[in-house]
């Protein structure tokens, strides 16, 4: 096994090539890395063909010797299946391989797949990201990663090529436990800021001019810098997509009911994006929370609130 945080460039097989997959292993590729993808649909490989990397016929040929192997997707279930299934992780990859999940699972699942990586030879890290399909495309997104602190330094290399904030926040399953608490401020943050555009609506307010100010004061945040004009013009195209920061929230939900902790707002964005998901919303950008709001606010039938199609 190669030490990565002193040998490259290294042999990397991708799991998952969608909305965020596919460009971080594209920008894999261009820091230099000899990057194998892999995809249940075979058409996802097309693009990370076209910047350099490979692409394997099967999951076998994307795992099999490889220093590292970095998973990016849905939930536990199809991470679970990648590791165990036939053909999968634990059957072809060599004693010693750097397991790298990216993706968002439960803290529960991520430990689990730590124990199960180590019983096969294999080394784990639970790396969730934060920063969107935007963050995926420009390399900025915000990395918490859960292991061993020797495998975290290892895996520094290839976590900087697609993130900019990339930090070891604990044991195993604590990347997961960061990213749901990061999900949780997100989601309150975009649920207030549209109570705010609809309560300044309603007087008439230049709402794009006051955001402005808001982005000057103790208000100002990422979420606000991202969404504050979109929001307010009902332009709800996905960058993340709510039916998945809803996932997320269930995730932080289990979490917090595990150790007793009360989250009585975290709780209640979430039922508005269950609301928000039921009208029909599941498909568009997570700052769509205002329509839910809005139907509430001014008992509009769903059907009539104006917004952008995701399409």
């Amino acid at each position: 096994m190669a030490d990565l945080a002193a040998d490259g460039p290294y042999r990397i097989g991708f799991v998952g090539l969608g909305v965020m997959g596919g460009p971080m292993a594209a920008h894999l590729v261009r820091a230099g890395h000899r990057v194998t993808g892999f995809n249940r649909s075979s058409t996802r490989i097309d693009p990370l063909i076209a910047v350099g990397g490979q692409g394997g016929a099967t999951l076998a040929d994307a795992v099999h010797d490889k220093d590292a192997v970095v998973l990016m997707l849905p939930s536990d279930t199809e991470v679970r299946d990648v590791l165990t299934g036939s053909g999968g992780v634990v059957e072809h990859a060599s004693p010693g391989t750097l397991l790298i999940d990216c993706s968002t699972i439960s803290p529960p699942g991520a430990r689990e797949h730590a124990a199960l990586a180590r019983e096969h030879g294999l080394r784990h890290l639970d790396a969730p990201v934060s920063g969107g399909e935007a963050g995926a495309k420009e390399a900025k997104l915000s990395i918490m990663v859960g292991g061993e602190t020797a495998d975290f330094e290892e895996a520094r290399p290839i976590l900087e090529a697609v993130g900019t904030t990339v930090v070891h926040v604990g044991p195993a399953g604590s990347g997961q436990i960061v990213k749901a608490a990061n999900q949780l401020i997100v989601a309150g943050i975009l649920e207030l800021l549209a109570e705010a555009i609809l309560l300044m609506e309603a007087y008439d307010v230049f709402v794009p001019e006051a955001l402005e100010i808001f982005k000057g004061g103790l208000a100002a945040s990422a979420v606000l810098d991202q969404k504050g004009s979109t929001m307010p013009a009902r332009q709800q195209r996905p960058g993340a997509r709510m039916s998945l920061h809803h996932k997320d929230l269930g995730i932080l939900s289990q979490a917090a009911r595990e150790v007793g902790v009360v989250l009585p707002l975290g709780s209640t964005v979430s039922q508005l994006m269950t609301a928000s998901i039921a009208q029909g919303d599941a498909d568009l950008d997570h700052s769509a929370i205002i329509n839910v709001i809005e139907r509430l606010a001014r008992g509009t039938p769903a059907a009539d609130v104006p917004r952008v199609s995701s399409g």
